[in-house]
């Protein structure tokens, strides 16, 4: 298998009054293609900078990262932008989706951003939400579907470039506990089919979804 995502020596601080607090420490971490880990750690560990850093939402002030054999730390802000649509797919807590566009719509828009035209991007956005059970739901507005399908309406939505990467930030953080148990299993069928899976949780049942967990406290990464 080859490295989907490599950093290296990653540093992070943010200013606090005259003051700089590091949030990260030296954090170096390896996936592979193909890979599904989870990323574990409580409220104030550094999940967030950590999770934007892989994201390539937010930079290092010191270390490397390479997403895909591409060396993230050296592009601009919108070779950084370019790269997140074609590269990742991003599945949020609160799913992120538009309130005012239909189901459909929410689907295509990564497209669309993307460059495709309607054409091109419907009947790629059907067959994803198809592949997620939803190909009944079509029309409906996200405020018309249950927790659990507006989570699958966001997994499709990440799905439907067909990323290398799937990054998850607490995925079942909103959902009951079956619900939760549900989509877990639907990541793990993901993998199964070869998916590169991030995930990042404070919830130990989450992350024990994946086959390997790595623990990240006060700004360090562990693999105990």
């Amino acid at each position: 298998m080859s490295d989907m995502l490599r950093l290296q020596d990653i540093d992070k601080s943010y200013p606090m009054g005259e003051d700089r607090v590091q949030v990260l420490k030296q954090v170096s971490l390896t996936v592979q293609a193909g890979e599904f880990i989870s990323i574990l750690g409580a409220s104030g560990s550094g999940k967030s900078t950590l999770m934007n850093i892989i994201g390539c939402m937010d930079t290092a002030d010191r270390g490397s990262c390479s997403l895909d054999g591409e060396d993230v730390f050296r592009l601009d802000a919108r070779q950084l932008a370019a790269l997140r649509n074609r590269k990742i797919g991003f599945i949020f807590q609160r799913y992120h989706l538009l309130a005012q566009y239909d189901v459909l719509q929410n689907v295509m828009m990564p497209l669309l951003l993307r460059g495709f035209s309607h054409q091109q991007a419907a009947p790629l956005a059907v067959e994803s939400l198809t592949a997620m059970g939803l190909g009944d739901r079509l029309r409906h507005r996200p405020n018309q579907l249950s927790s659990g399908q507006q989570q699958r309406v966001a997994i499709a939505r990440a799905l439907v470039g067909k990323p290398a990467l799937l990054l998850a930030d607490e995925p079942t953080g909103a959902l009951d506990t079956r619900t939760g148990q549900e989509i877990l299993e639907l990541f793990r069928q993901l993998n199964r089919q070869g998916h590169t899976i991030i995930q990042i949780t404070h919830d130990l049942t989450v992350a024990s979804a994946a086959s390997r967990i790595l623990h990240l406290r006060d700004g360090v990464l562990t693999d105990q």
